[in-house]
């Protein structure tokens, strides 16, 4: 099923992937600097994990300049509670979902762990696992890039909307991955973020997950082939061994 709606944005919708006999839900939330790409552009990692009992949920959301990362991140809290409310009648039940996402969206990812669900109306647990792959959690570098001039982030911005001055809410494991052959600030901001959410780390997991010979646009492929050390973790968080 696509472009679903969710919220009254113009680019507010999403593209569900159900599985037979669901056992899970994995919530998709695509990169792109919170700026660029769409959710069509992500559909590729559905297949796999759909044959395994899982349903995927590909989100849309607004892009800055349009609106700020402030309303992205309240946009993809909007979609964790229609699904909630919503999903059981698109065949996408939510009672054991899993989030994850890459660049940007590795970064909401985050900050849907450090947010208070109760807030929403929602009973924990909301979250029973992530994924952020390639994620960014301290947003204050990025107010001296060329391309905040569409993000419009200020210091005080950066740090209202940067994980890793957040506590971890969602009581679940995380995995930080990252291609091996990212950029060092990539590498960085994983294990940034591991180093101050210790009560998130995966069990056996000893660090961030960095993927030999990928780098910062091919290491998601990884996350389509059930051959893969990435696809393995994401799988355990619905509690495959």
């Amino acid at each position: 099923m696509l472009d679903v709606r969710y919220g009254r944005g113009p680019k507010q919708t999403l593209d569900l992937f159900p599985a037979a006999n669901p056992r899970g839900l994995l919530l998709f939330l695509h990169g792109g600097y919170w700026r660029a790409l769409d959710k069509a552009d992500h559909s590729f990692i559905a297949p796999e994990f759909v044959a395994r009992g899982i349903g995927v949920a590909v989100v849309n959301y607004d892009l800055c300049p349009d609106v700020g990362i402030a309303r992205i991140v309240d946009e993809c809290r909007e979609v964790v509670v229609w699904l909630r409310h919503e999903g059981g009648r698109y065949g996408v039940p939510s009672h054991r979902l899993v989030i994850a996402g890459h660049s940007a969206g590795g970064h909401l990812a985050a900050m849907l762990f450090a947010t208070d669900w109760s807030r929403r109306g929602l009973s924990p647990p909301v979250i029973t696992g992530g994924l952020s792959v390639s994620g960014v959690f301290d947003l204050e570098p990025l107010v001296q890039v060329s391309f905040n001039a569409d993000l419009r982030l200020d210091t005080g911005k950066a740090h209202a909307v940067s994980p890793i001055y957040m506590p971890p809410l969602a009581h679940a494991p995380l995995v930080l991955a990252a291609g091996a052959d990212e950029t060092d600030e990539f590498i960085r901001q994983s294990y940034l973020l591991w180093e101050r959410w210790p009560e998130c780390h995966p069990d056996a997991m000893k660090g961030p997950l960095f993927v030999p010979e990928r780098h910062h646009f091919s290491v998601l492929g990884d996350l389509a082939d059930p051959t893969t050390a990435l696809f393995a973790a994401t799988l355990r968080l619905f509690g495959d061994a």
